[in-house]
């Protein structure tokens, strides 16, 4: 199981480190699932988009304070 523990934090330290690159990425896809979906989901879309972003600041912040 360490290896997948070991594969999570390089993911969480990697997106840590592009938050600018995720953040875009995540509003491409959020964009796209809105063209998909007709506009039906737009304000679900809008929200797990934004908690995704979210997670990545706070992986960051807990990054930044575990380095000081």
């Amino acid at each position: 199981m360490s290896g997948l523990k070991d594969a999570m934090d390089k993911l969480k330290k990697a997106a840590s480190q592009n938050r600018d690159k995720v953040a875009k990425g995540v509003d491409t896809a959020a964009e796209a699932a809105k063209k998909k979906t007709g506009g039906k989901y737009d304000d679900k879309i809008d929200k797990a988009a934004e908690k995704g972003k979210d997670f990545v600041d706070e992986q960051a912040e807990k990054r930044d304070d575990r380095d000081r």
